[in-house]
């Protein structure tokens, strides 16, 4: 779902000129700028390297959910994962912008009872130890999708169809825990073109960067 809005947030904005989309199945989505590979191994990246390079940013909007995990297996899927292809890209494209989201209550001490605040933490932790040109966290809170972006989770799609009317009143009473995927997208863009003062962005910050994007249009 995340993964969707940004690449339409791409898609819609003229500074972006290029977009590389590495997913398992395919987006459904058509564009001039637009770009698929569809890759089942992301712990390996080798036969698809040489269509890596030449990027300037990396979304990075894959993720999981913790539910019925051991700590073991959701750590593979969240840092293992994440980590295979940040060094990859890396490797490949030393002066890129790496944007990783992550969510509100993502514990960077590594040390706290919540075991997946836990792993998204350590995540952060090693992203920002790499050598990219920048690295940003994004830590949402409660994502509205917007544009057709849809969870690929039945549950979560069932609950974001029943209560999406609900939306403009969570913007109202709760404006610093709430976003969208617009917004998220926008603000991605934005960092990775102009940068921003911190490597973590809560979702005052999202909300804030894509406010601004919005004023410059």
């Amino acid at each position: 779902m995340v993964g969707g809005g940004v690449l339409q947030e791409c898609i819609e904005n003229p500074e972006v000129s290029s977009i590389l989309v590495v997913g398992r199945t395919p987006t459904g989505v058509t564009n001039p700028k637009l770009e698929e590979i569809l890759h089942h191994d992301f712990f390996d990246f080798t036969e698809i390297e040489d269509r890596l390079t030449g990027f300037d940013a990396c979304f990075f909007c894959l993720g999981v959910s913790a539910a019925g995990m051991s700590e073991e297996k959701y750590r593979r899927f969240t840092y293992d994962l994440t980590i295979a292809a940040a060094e990859t890209l890396l490797r490949l494209n030393p002066g890129m912008t790496f944007c990783y989201v992550t969510g509100t209550g993502t514990d960077s001490s590594e040390k706290g009872r919540i075991m997946w605040a836990r792993v998204k933490g350590a995540t952060e932790n090693r992203l920002l130890e790499m050598p990219f040109a920048a690295a940003y966290m994004f830590r949402p809170g409660y994502i509205q999708p917007m544009k057709g972006a849809r969870s690929k989770t039945r549950l979560y799609q069932s609950l974001y169809t029943l209560f999406s009317w609900l939306y403009p009143v969570f913007e109202k009473v709760l404006p610093n825990q709430v976003t969208t995927t617009e917004q998220l997208g926008r603000a991605m863009i934005a960092v990775a073109l102009r940068g921003y003062p911190k490597p973590i962005l809560a979702t005052a910050d999202i909300n804030d960067l894509a406010g601004a994007k919005n004023r410059d249009s």
